[in-house]
């Protein structure tokens, strides 16, 4: 059996509401659209509709991604959402993401490794898969609905995040292709970094808590970036190291994005040139788990990957989670983008 598991089909997923720089500012103190973007280099975000929760934006990705792969729901053996704003508290949003795809034979559960989640979710399903005598395919999302647990008055985290969902169909793939590496870690004491305190068993939701905006994101910024100086550059020399490999034999480098202007920084600093390096994060802001596989989305819409690329995959969450991996890619990968007009992007590459 075929042990090569990599990613056979992309789709992603906006919703149609967009916010500029002069939207936000105007719902938050002590900002204006040019601070904005100067501090963060995010220049828009996307924001759910009413009522439209994170399985609302997971499903029409997930369906653009194996119509993409050319399978039918019915083929899937395993669903994993990677989000950390689900639906409800429980089920788990992939249940009702695979009632929506009719993805009849799929187990189905979520992973909140927070912005790392989705590569957390891909070490699963790649293992599942390789496990599976009968092999199958597996569809992880990465989703958020950051939008609803945000403080408008708090500009550290107000202005940087958005809403919107990647998802990827794993499957068997040629010799030579598919994940090589996936190392994934966790770091505890930075656990209160980044943190929504309210509606757990801790804080459980009461009159009290929303009053005091317990359930929103709470984040120390500068421990934040401390982390991802720190950690990045350990991350890529341990995967380069680790495969033999060079950093310009590295065709690109799909990242999380918190910060955009952070992220350019530290890759010029670290000899990544900007044609490699993948930003989206510019143009919908700092989805979470959807981050990730988002970038991947975007090399294959601007024609960066081609079969036998290498792909750098480095992500941190709060937690604080972290996650790489490489990537070679596969032949035949195609994207197909869910979003409605007019924030649709690129159809599909090859």
């Amino acid at each position: 059996m075929n042990t090569n598991v990599g990613i056979i089909g992309l789709g992603r997923y906006l919703p149609s509401e967009m916010r500029t720089n002069e939207d936000v500012a105007a719902r938050t103190p002590g900002v204006n659209a040019e601070w904005v973007g100067r501090r963060t280099g995010v220049l828009t975000r996307h924001v759910a509709a009413p009522g439209e929760a994170a399985s609302d934006l997971a499903t029409p990705a997930a369906e653009a991604a194996l119509s993409a792969a050319e399978l039918d729901p019915a083929q899937v053996s395993l669903l994993v959402v990677a989000t950390t704003t689900a639906d409800e508290p429980s089920p788990a949003t992939a249940c009702r993401v695979q009632a929506a795809l009719g993805a009849v034979n799929a187990v189905s559960f979520d992973v909140n490794g927070a912005c790392a989640g989705w590569l957390f979710a891909v070490k699963i399903a790649r293992d599942w898969l390789r496990d599976n005598p009968t092999g199958g395919y597996a569809v992880v999302i990465g989703v958020e609905v950051f939008s609803r647990f945000l403080d408008p008055d708090d500009r550290a985290t107000a202005v940087i995040f958005g809403d919107g969902a990647a998802a990827t169909v794993l499957g068997p793939v040629p010799d030579g292709t598919g994940f090589d590496e996936i190392c994934l870690g966790t770091e505890s004491d930075l656990a209160d970094a980044v943190v929504v305190p309210g509606g757990g068993s801790r804080l459980p939701a009461s009159l009290s808590t929303v009053e005091r905006r317990e359930h929103t994101i709470r984040m120390d910024g500068r421990a934040v970036t401390q982390f991802f100086r720190s950690k990045f550059p350990q991350l890529l020399h341990d995967l380069l190291a680790d495969n033999d490999l060079k950093l310009d034999e590295i065709d690109a480098f799909a990242c999380h994005q918190a910060n955009p202007v952070l992220l350019k920084a530290v890759a010029a600093e670290h000899g990544i040139d900007q044609e490699r390096l993948i930003v989206v994060a510019d143009r919908i802001g700092n989805i979470g788990s959807g981050c990730t596989p988002y970038a991947i989305a975007e090399a294959v819409a601007r024609g960066r990957l081609r079969p036998g690329s290498r792909v750098v995959l480095v992500a941190f969450g709060a937690g604080m989670t972290w996650g790489s991996a490489l990537l070679t890619w596969a032949p035949g990968v195609r994207l197909l983008d869910a979003t409605p007009a007019p924030a649709a992007r690129a159809k599909e590459s090859v």
